[in-house]
């Protein structure tokens, strides 16, 4: 593993994966039946479906329903027993595919770009298609390709980059390995969807040669490589909801693209029913709030026209009939090959893993030598990010254990605490067991008491808890909530790892300053129909520090420091900052002056702000690696493969210096836009 890599050198594999992204947005025509299967008498078999369909089952097909053997899946679209038309079971997937059920976690998209490597895309596509017909599904909601346009979009890790062409290259190769599955691949969220900050109303304005030249670019590569369906986005585009925006829909879209798949709307993101069907919206998700009963309606009192109904209906049985689900030729659905999906994943981390500083022969680091392994990501394998893009792996070693096999002697250090510790039972009056309280179902189990703060310092509270989020315990300090529900999906979006603790319990936290002495406390939890269980804890200044002296402890004790940073980012949430999360900055600096062989790997969603950059004596950027992501770490960090990784996106030194930075008409938008 060399030391540096030269701007010319860089610039010359630069050259050549974009030359090879190139190729790839021209056509990737793999043998994928979904792709070449011949389509002599589909048209026929189509039109004689829709002159034999009534009006209310036409309108079954243009929106979700609820699925009674539902398999945990976003969607679900019902059958027309009578006519032989099947089910459609759509499913999140970003990163693998979202069920119930076990999948491959593959890296997250914006890892797989970072290796510049159209064809291991189109294989990382594979698993994704193989694995969702194997779960059951036909419909996958992704790939994502809107563009990396600021920092603290939340969803950043689930697409690709910051540059159209590279977008165009990875999202055409993956769209082809998951079609020649025979899975009917979504590409989203078009358009123009590049924050989760009020993206269920902003209107981004946008001007022609820029919605084109840059923003749409991926889109357009989408409908090269021939992706069976589009979905709409919740933003407005130049005044417009996305999804009855006819210059989007059918302008660009089918007139000047040539798109012959449907478009879905994302869901809950229709807002009319004349209006989406007349601009070229083909199905509601996840319900029929517009196309179901009012589209009806608007048929029978002439307001739509039943060609458009037709119109919709025709190109989802179109598609539908290029995959082989109305005539029964569709291969049979294949058994899950695990270890297969664990090979790509592994591969695609590797591949991905990009090499930001290495400065004195940090690494590779010496087999048989000694390591500490500081941070709280060391021993908690971080998969995924939250929200649709969370996967259930099949299994996830830790780091530490990855490390622990290849050097001679490792130790660890928790560094920074996610999960907090036990509230000293000293400290509350009356006391009581804060660790672990188990209220039976129907029951209620209350506290009212006093909390004693030894010192002026600032407190995180950590709610561990059993029930859905929506019913955890409410906990008052000096009478405000500190954990309140949040409005919209806020619930339920959360990060893919600070939002669980290791047994599983739900967690949230609360940070604040609080004044020595005396402070009211209550709480009032009640079991569920399973009971419930939770815990509540607290870091302090104290206990941060105690962390942080073991840390630079286990540091000066080894030759080398392996130190996992972290952000956990989610759908529906923009981050509010570049810089780590918590007290990580400090735990970084501290580390690296007690050793400067200190490795730090970042486990973040986007780019990252690192003052401390330069005491460091090497940074590897690994992102969101999956299942597979502690092994790649470690073979990486062992010289045992080369970081195969390049950036996809600018990485900014503060939050002060990047485009967007300063003018809030461009982030997060002024009056609505």
């Amino acid at each position: 593993m060399t030391d540096t890599v030269s701007r010319r050198s860089a610039l010359r594999l630069l050259g050549g994966a974009i030359a090879v992204a190139t190729a790839a947005t021209s056509g990737p025509t793999p043998p994928a039946y979904a792709l070449d299967r011949p389509e002599a008498g589909a048209g026929s078999r189509v039109e004689g479906l829709i002159g034999k369909l009534t009006l209310d089952e036409k309108i079954s097909l243009l929106h979700g329903a609820t699925d009674a053997k539902s398999l945990g899946q976003a969607g679900y679209v019902p059958a027309v027993e009578r006519l032989g038309i099947p089910p459609l079971r759509l499913a999140d997937g970003p990163a693998g595919v979202r069920v119930t059920r076990h999948a491959t976690a593959l890296p997250a998209p914006v890892l797989l770009a970072s290796a510049f490597d159209p064809d291991l895309a189109r294989r990382y596509g594979q698993v994704i298609g193989r694995e969702g017909r194997a779960l059951g599904q036909d419909v996958l909601l992704s790939p994502m390709v809107n563009l990396i346009r600021t920092p603290y979009a939340g969803r950043n890790f689930e697409t690709f980059s910051e540059d159209p062409l590279l977008a165009c290259g990875m999202v055409a190769a993956e769209i082809a390995g998951i079609q020649g599955e025979g899975l009917i691949a979504t590409v989203k969220h078009y358009a123009l969807n590049n924050q989760e900050k009020d993206r269920m109303s902003i209107d981004v304005r946008v001007d022609e040669q820029t919605m084109h030249e840059v923003e749409l670019r991926g889109f357009e590569a989408a409908v090269g490589a021939r992706v069976g369906a589009v979905m709409g986005a919740y933003n407005k585009v130049n005044g417009t909801f996305s999804c009855e925006n006819k210059t989007l829909l059918t302008d660009i879209l089918r007139d000047r693209w040539g798109f012959d798949g449907w478009v879905m709307t994302d869901w809950f993101a229709a807002h009319s029913t004349v209006a989406a069907i007349t601009a070229g919206l083909d199905m509601e998700m996840p319900d029929g709030a517009h196309f179901g009963t009012a589209l009806k309606s608007a048929v029978q009192n002439g307001s739509v026209p039943e060609r458009h109904v037709d119109r919709s209906v025709r190109r989802i049985l179109t598609v539908m009939d290029r995959f082989g689900l109305l005539d029964g030729s569709a291969p049979p659905r294949p058994d899950r090959d695990a270890a297969a999906g664990a090979a790509v994943a592994l591969e695609v981390a590797k591949a991905g893993a990009t090499l930001l500083r290495n400065e004195h022969h940090t690494l590779p680091l010496a087999r048989g030598g000694t390591v500490a392994v500081i941070g709280p990501t060391g021993t908690l394998p971080f998969v995924s990010g939250g929200g649709s893009a969370h996967v259930v792996p099949d299994q996830a070693d830790s780091p530490l254990d990855a490390l622990k096999s290849r050097a001679g002697k490792a130790t660890y250090a928790l560094g920074e605490d996610l999960f907090g510790k036990p509230v000293p039972e000293s400290a509350l009056s009356p006391a009581f067991d804060s660790e672990g309280q188990g209220v039976d179902a129907g029951k209620v189990w209350t506290y009212d008491g006093m909390l004693t703060v030894p010192e002026d310092d600032e407190w995180t509270f950590v709610l561990h808890f059993s029930s859905a989020p929506t019913a955890r315990p409410k906990v008052l300090l000096d009478g405000t909530e500190l954990f309140p529900q949040a409005s919209g999906y806020g619930e339920f979006f959360t990060g893919g790892l600070v939002s669980a603790a290791p047994d599983g319990l739900s967690v949230r936290r609360k940070t604040l300053t609080l004044a020595k002495g005396t402070h009211t406390l209550k709480i009032t939890a009640q079991g569920g129909a399973d009971g419930l269980l939770f815990r509540l804890r607290r870091s302090t200044g104290a206990t941060r520090a105690q962390d942080v002296a073991e840390a630079v402890k286990a540091a000066r004790a080894a030759r080398d420091v392996v130190l996992f940073a972290y952000e956990d980012a989610t759908e529906g949430q923009d981050r509010t900052t570049i810089a780590l999360p918590g007290h990580q900055q400090q735990l970084i600096e501290a580390v690296t002056a007690a050793n400067p062989r200190t490795t730090v790997v970042l486990n973040t969603s986007s780019s990252t702000a690192m003052p401390w950059l330069r005491r460091t004596g090497a940074v590897l950027q690994m992102y969101y690696p999956g299942q597979e992501g502690a092994a790649a770490t470690a073979a990486v960090l062992y010289g045992e493969c080369d970081p195969g990784g390049r950036l996809t996106q600018s990485f900014p030194v503060d939050d002060e210096h990047h485009p967007v930075a300063g003018d809030p008409r461009r982030y997060p938008g002024v009056d609505g836009t």
